[in-house]
């Protein structure tokens, strides 16, 4: 069973163990994610197989100074660069054209890579203390609900790996806002924290627009139909006067909407320890932070 470890004695032990090519358990701000070193193709084979994850799905990578992206890209666009200035650290991920530097395992086979600088500092003294960016999917089984503490990696990965480093319960509680920048104008993939009128303030200042556009074939992490699942029974619902009367449990998340992401996998996953079969949830409005609950309450919800 893994261990939990903290402070700075589990630093030294998490980057022990990426140097022995091991997989971890790894804190940011948004979601725990399971890290390896990016130069060991080994080692990000393994995050394929622990989380059971298609090896055409590519992994985020991880960077502790933006001057790290520019080891990882070919070329970096006007909008990469205001976007990357504004809200690093933070919880945006650019998709960028990758240099023969990054293993096309990482990216999925794809020319093109992900990459984000984290804010959370645990996470950054990581990575730099390896002296290297780490590739972090979120740490669970592929399509389940995402893991917010270190308890949770411990329940989902425990068995599969040996340490999780405990930065404590993640501030955002949602995945990163992905936006595609090899693309003219920029696509969001997937909704996050960094809202569309953040993106869309920011590029304004360099003359770009920006394009809300989910659709198509899995680019990015988040972008399969259903994802973020729970075994519970999702049933959505624009306004709270459309829920029924029928005993099922009620998720409100049209207000609040900060603590409605940082809690959301939480009420999630005490759907499943309390073997709830079916609950109801009060979707937010798109806009803001409700375009990235929406979406994971949608994937959630899907096909079933």
């Amino acid at each position: 069973m893994a261990t939990i470890v903290s402070g700075s004695e589990g630093v030294s032990t998490l980057v022990a163990a990426l140097r022995n090519g091991d997989v971890v358990g790894f804190p940011t701000e948004t979601v725990y994610g399971l890290a390896a070193d990016i130069r060991n193709d080994d080692a990000l084979q393994k995050v394929f197989a622990v989380k059971g994850r298609p090896t055409s799905h590519p992994l985020i990578v991880h960077i502790a100074d933006p001057e790290q992206l520019r080891e990882l890209t070919t070329e970096m666009s006007v909008a990469c660069e205001a976007l990357t200035r504004v809200c690093w650290p933070g919880p945006l991920t650019v998709i960028v054209r990758a240099s023969v530097r990054v293993s096309r395992i990482c990216t999925g086979g794809r020319d093109t890579v992900a990459v984000r600088l984290p804010a959370h500092p645990l996470a950054q003294r990581v990575i730099r203390e390896l002296g290297a960016p780490v590739a972090a999917p979120s740490a669970n089984r592929f399509g389940h609900v995402s893991p917010t503490t270190a308890q949770h990696v411990v329940d989902d990965l425990g068995n599969d790996i040996n340490v999780v480093l405990d930065g404590g319960a993640s501030d955002v509680g949602v995945e990163s806002t992905i936006v595609d920048c090899t693309v003219n104008p920029p696509q969001i993939l997937r909704h996050g924290a960094i809202t569309p009128e953040d993106i869309r303030h920011i590029l304004a200042s360099c003359g770009t627009e920006v394009v809300l556009d989910s659709s198509g074939p899995s680019r990015a992490p988040g972008m399969l139909d259903r994802h973020y699942a729970p075994r519970a029974r999702l049933i959505l619902h624009e306004t709270v006067d459309a829920v029924p009367d029928d005993g099922a449990p009620v998720l409100r998340c049209d207000s609040n909407l900060v603590e409605v992401a940082r809690h959301l996998y939480d009420q999630l996953r005490d759907l499943d320890a309390r073997h709830i079969p079916v609950a109801h949830v009060v979707l937010p409005a798109r806009q803001g932070l409700g375009y990235a609950i929406r979406d994971r309450l949608s994937k959630a919800a899907a096909g079933l």
